[in-house]
């Protein structure tokens, strides 16, 4: 047991914190994105270790997004209110650059993860490292269509980290999973219908 919690304490320790950082983000709380910088700093070393070079990529930008995201939250105020960013949808004119950026960003990410590592799943790791921008811009925006932008990727994560030996981030993402589903629903009810271009 002991050379078993020694061999996956990082997986274990950022586990710990996923959970604390879900929680925060389930409640809106800002304190998400002091979590959001240790997290992703740990899981680079993680990641890379276990060959999801892409995740490990992922992870720095994680860790750069969350400063942004903080810097949002805590500074930017809508234009017409004077007050903090509330939780809004996801503006329609925005879908299509959406699509087209994560659609970009899928096809670089697989194109340098095919070319320059020895991934084993270059596929499905640059497909949730594309989800994953959007989400995290999304998330950084209070965009409620967020959450299902995170289904997605924790799904896949998931089944990417059982396949790649990280028990306990496998388990971490499949929670993930249901507490996106519940977040959605959360935020829905925070939701301000507010005009905001």
């Amino acid at each position: 047991m002991g050379e078993f919690l020694s061999g996956h304490w990082l997986d274990i320790l950022t586990t710990i914190l996923g959970l604390i950082y879900i929680w925060l983000e389930y409640r809106a709380s800002i304190a998400l994105w002091v979590v959001g910088i240790i997290m992703p700093a740990l899981d680079i070393y993680l990641y890379w270790s276990h060959g999801l070079y892409g995740d490990a990529g992922m992870a720095v930008y994680y860790t750069l997004a969350a400063v942004y995201g903080f810097y949002i939250w805590k500074f930017k105020k809508t234009r017409r209110l004077k007050q903090s960013l509330p939780i809004i949808h996801l503006p329609r004119r925005k879908y299509l650059p959406v699509l087209l950026f994560f659609l970009l960003a899928w096809g670089a990410t697989y194109f340098i993860l095919v070319e320059w590592t020895n991934s084993t799943v270059p596929l499905l790791d640059s497909f949730t490292n594309a989800l994953s921008f959007v989400g995290l811009w999304a998330l950084a925006r209070k965009y409620l269509e967020q959450w299902l932008f995170w289904i997605v990727v924790d799904a896949v994560c998931c089944f990417l980290y059982i396949q790649k030996g990280i028990p306990f981030k496998a388990g971490l993402y499949g929670l993930y999973v249901l507490i996106a589903i519940a977040g959605y629903y959360k935020w829905k009810q925070m939701l301000k219908v507010t005009k905001y271009d």
